[in-house]
């Protein structure tokens, strides 16, 4: 007999862990090109790290705080080579509009600090609880329209929410309207000239640089030009607010303490982060996944995301996410692994303990440059256009979404976005397309008369098709439809049901066919079904419909059954009359 050594169940553990493995499998040629990577996307980690921070409502060191520890969590616990997480734009509204309602009446910096970090705890436990339950399909509940229109929105309202910071003043207002009628008439009195020619000029060269010069770090080079201009033109004393020396070291562990009261409205604000943020994760995962050859893992990947936001969140950090663009520069930058973010990572940290007035003199107009030319590659308007050119319905959904966000919040979006989601989901379940089939000469099967008109049919047979499950909400439409087609003249006395598209029948249509059928069976018209799947026909049996529907009727294929017909009547195809009123489709036109 073998005899297990007591420390073989600890190792393999150990040896499951991603970032152990990454270590034991690391090859020697990557380190230059990782590291150069890890040098090349701190100048853009520090500036975004600052700048989303203060977008959250939170002082800009904060950012910096997250970005580290947020790194380093990912790099021991994330599956992927290269995906880089960090503060999002996307996220950093939602922050705040959780977080500063809770601090409104003192505006205690430490008490908002303290609410983000317990924000993040709990968008780290819903991220690996949602991992241990494999929960990944969960960011499918928001489609791909209402996530534009919300994509919009938010963009719409950061560029909005930022815009008196890039002028140099500031507006007072609850939403965005209020946002709005504040930014005309702080403008009306007159902007500081200084801070908007840094904020605009921030703007315009990040914008050029991106579009001409691609390989540039556009946000390095604004930002230095923007320090730059500052002590040389001592733009602090014309009115340009600078972002001043940073807290020096590194932060101290720190469990966050909150107040009892404040869990729940933390809780409602941790759960659209942690949709959004898995979404974003499983999205650009599947992405650079694809360009390296890698497997997404998506239930590691949310382990991963939640063990970042738990590092963060024990040492005075926010809720974070994965990122598109960073991840871009890594890559480009020829990152190999995840030690690209732990090089980023010391560097920062390295910043903070050696020379943290380093960005002292970065002008706070450069900082909403950086968030407003984020928040424009968020928006998606050729997308919205598509969908209104391609499909009214989804771009109105679209168009829902980026209303909830703007007129309500971005909190209530994401609620109005999924919430969106699913219910045009079930607008096709309740009324799914259905039509009567005929046969096309030259054509093999049975085919849409609406598509084809002069499709022939059987006197006294309908081929008819419901595409969707018979459940509660759509059965009575399905039972309507076919008394309407047992009720034309001349009456069939077959209507066969090609119920291949109908995956599921539960009790409750199950009700109502048994009453259909003996609705039909009192005319004299027999519901035939073809091509049921046998889990779905097991149901039927198990319901025991067919004590009213016949057995014979239920029949492998549609040809089957119309073999079966036309060897009972002897009926011959023929075209439809020449008012056209024997191929009338359910329901009139859809």
């Amino acid at each position: 007999m073998t005899t297990r050594h007591p420390g073989h169940g600890g190792l393999s553990r150990l040896r499951a862990v991603p970032g152990i493995r990454a270590v034991a499998s690391y090859k020697r040629a990557w380190l230059p090109k990782d590291l150069v990577a890890g040098v090349v996307l701190t100048t853009l980690l520090v500036p975004q790290g600052m700048a989303y921070a203060e977008l959250a409502g939170l002082p800009a060191i904060t950012g910096l705080y997250t970005t580290i520890l947020c790194l380093l969590g990912y790099a021991v616990f994330g599956p992927s080579r290269i995906l880089v997480l960090g503060p999002d734009s996307s996220l950093g509204p939602m922050i705040a509009a959780t977080v500063l309602p809770l601090v409104a009446a003192d505006g205690d910096p430490d008490r908002a600090v303290a609410l983000a970090s317990m924000l993040a705890v709990m968008v780290a436990a819903i991220m690996i609880l949602a991992s241990v339950a494999k929960l990944g399909f969960i960011a499918d509940l928001i489609s791909k329209p209402t996530m534009i229109g919300y994509m919009n929105g938010l963009a719409l309202t950061i560029l909005v929410g930022q815009l008196p910071k890039l002028l140099g003043f500031k507006v007072e207002a609850d939403n965005l309207l209020g946002e709005c009628a504040g930014l005309v008439r702080k403008i009306a009195e007159g902007a500081v000239v200084p801070a908007a020619a840094v904020g605009l000029g921030g703007i315009a060269l990040i914008l050029v640089l991106q579009r001409f010069l691609p390989k540039v770090p556009a946000v390095l080079v604004m930002v230095v030009l923007a320090i730059a201009a500052a002590a040389v033109l001592d733009l602090d004393e014309h009115g340009v607010g600078l972002v001043g020396v940073l807290p020096e070291g590194f932060p101290p562990f720190t469990i966050p303490e909150v107040r009892l009261a404040d869990l729940a409205p933390l809780l409602g604000g941790a759960l659209g982060i942690a949709l959004v943020s898995l979404a974003d994760t499983i999205s650009n995962a599947s992405a650079f996944a694809a360009r390296t050859g890698q497997e997404v893992r998506g239930n590691q990947e949310m382990a991963g995301v939640g063990a970042a936001n738990l590092a963060a969140a024990l040492f005075q950090g926010f809720p974070v996410s994965t990122s598109g663009s960073r991840t871009a520069v890594a890559e480009r930058a020829g990152a190999r692994s995840q030690l690209t973010g732990v090089v980023g990572a010391l560097l920062i940290v390295l910043m903070l303990v050696l020379a943290p007035g380093l960005f002292r003199d970065l002008p706070q107009p450069a900082l909403a440059a950086v968030v407003i030319t984020a928040s424009l590659s968020l928006a998606d308007v050729p997308g919205a256009v598509r969908l209104w050119r391609q499909r009214r319905a989804e771009f109105l959904l679209c168009f829902a979404a980026f209303a909830g966000v703007a007129l309500l919040g971005v909190l209530p979006g994401i609620a109005i976005a999924v919430a969106l989601s699913v219910l045009n989901v079930f607008r096709r379940a309740w009324w799914p397309y259905d039509t009567v089939l005929g046969r096309v000469r030259g054509l093999e099967g049975y085919h849409d008369i609406r598509s084809y008109p002069s499709a022939e049919r059987l006197p006294g047979l309908v081929i008819y098709r419901f595409d969707a499950p018979l459940f509660f909400a759509n059965a009575k439409t399905f039972r309507d439809e076919v008394r309407r087609l047992a009720d034309a003249d001349p009456r069939p006395s077959w209507i066969v049901v090609a119920a291949e598209p109908m995956t599921d029948v539960d009790t409750t249509a199950a009700d109502i066919l048994e009453e259909l059928d003996e609705v039909l069976n009192a005319r004299d018209v027999h519901l035939v079904f073809a091509e049921l799947k046998d889990p779905v026909r097991h149901k039927i049996e198990r319901y025991e419909l067919t004590r009213t529907i016949d057995p014979r009727h239920f029949f492998p294929t549609v040809e089957a059954a119309v073999a079966a017909f036309r060897l009972r009547t002897g009926a011959q195809w023929t075209s439809p009359d020449a008012d056209g009123t024997a191929g009338t489709p359910p329901g009139g036109p859809k």
